[in-house]
């Protein structure tokens, strides 16, 4: 099962909207005839890949699989189907598929005859799935919120700079974080003070993501870097702004105006249906506040720099409505990684859903 969660992990931030999965196709001997992942959209299922690489040798086998193989017809056709015309034995799965659409398959095999273990490894394998896993229970693209700050929590100097709080190890890192997430989000006031290009940089290579810009006023300038056509842009105004004019790749959305800014949670369900399953939230303090006190900020990665700023710095969140502690926003620490310097903060949101579960099972 580990190898199939290392080969899921190598299209991580192509697959959109589909999960990664890998799979590890055994012979009926034990031995690996077999394996493949999902490279994207349209293309063959980890399990179809695996299967085509074994042969007749996946007759009587088992096939160890990232997650419970779909029974749907979509862009192609049901993995469960595909195991039991293989002859497969045994299906090995680590995460129950929780899109209702695709579901069903561990059943699908149970009824033909396919003895099926979920569960194995599942803690794993969420995690390299779980940006795909937390939109398919949210029922919204899942949200990150990445920021970079020094040790007293000033995401900028008294004077506006921010260049550079955090060191090239947190940059690199910050724009590998990017190339994960299928969207990129910025507020209109960090558009103007800061002038983010939102592409990938650093080294860093994959498919750009959509470049996402709140205006709500409609008063992106038209030499914005985001403008460029480095990668797509949609920019998202109030319903009675004017329409910005824009270079022909990128595009208006109008959304409603709630409590005096965009309402996010109308643009994530818009983000949802044009494929997206993923965001990655880049500042400023309002836009992140506004986000965090609506329970809409999934996960929080913080950069934090062994600097003081002091109070006269911009705090890098705004007013979240916790008048004391018993109303603070609680998250679950879960990694700290040191990056030259800085240290990496990786945190989820302590009411993250999961899934109805297999049972835990043995050590495939």
């Amino acid at each position: 099962m580990r190898r199939a969660v290392r080969l899921a992990a190598t299209a991580a931030g192509r697959t959109s909207p589909n999960p990664v999965v890998g799979c590890v196709i055994l012979g009926a001997d034990g031995t690996a005839v077999g394996e493949g992942f999902h490279r994207g959209a349209g293309q063959p299922h980890a399990e179809v890949e695996a299967l085509a690489a074994a042969g007749d040798r996946a007759r009587g086998g088992t096939a160890v699989v990232t997650l419970e193989p779909c029974a749907h017809h979509g862009r192609t056709g049901p993995c469960a189907e595909a195991l039991l015309r293989a002859g497969i034995a045994r299906v090995v799965y680590a995460v129950p598929d929780p899109n209702p659409t695709a579901a069903g398959g561990a059943r699908r095999l149970l009824d033909g005859g396919v003895e099926v273990v979920g569960g194995v490894l599942r803690a794993e394998a969420e995690r390299g799935n779980e940006l795909w896993l937390t939109a398919q229970r949210r029922g919204r693209p899942a949200v990150t919120w990445k920021f970079g700050c020094t040790l007293d929590g000033r995401a900028a100097a008294p004077d506006g700079t921010s260049r550079w709080i955090t060191g090239p190890e947190s940059r690199r890192d910050a724009h590998a974080l990017r190339a994960q997430h299928d969207a990129v989000l910025v507020g209109s006031g960090t558009l103007r003070v800061d002038d983010p290009h939102l592409g990938l940089r650093h080294g860093v290579t994959g498919v750009p993501p959509l470049r996402v810009v709140l205006d709500r006023d409609g008063t992106v300038a038209p030499h914005a870097r985001v403008l460029d056509d480095a990668a797509p842009t949609l920019v998202v105004t109030g319903p009675r702004a004017p329409k910005p004019v824009l270079p022909a790749r990128h595009e208006v959305l109008r959304v409603p105006v709630t409590d005096g800014a965009l309402d996010m949670a109308v643009l994530l369900d818009r983000l949802w249906d044009r494929g997206v399953r993923s965001v990655l939230l880049k500042g400023g303090a309002r836009l992140a506040a506004w986000c965090a006190a609506r329970g809409l900020v999934d996960r929080v990665v913080a950069y934090v720099a062994p600097l003081l700023l002091g109070a006269a710095g911009r705090p890098v969140l705004g007013d979240v409505g916790a008048p004391t502690l018993a109303a603070a926003l609680r998250l679950r620490l879960d990694e700290v990684t040191r990056l030259g310097d800085d240290v990496r903060l990786l945190l989820r949101a302590r009411d993250l859903p999961g899934g109805d579960g297999g049972p835990e099972g043995g050590g495939a």
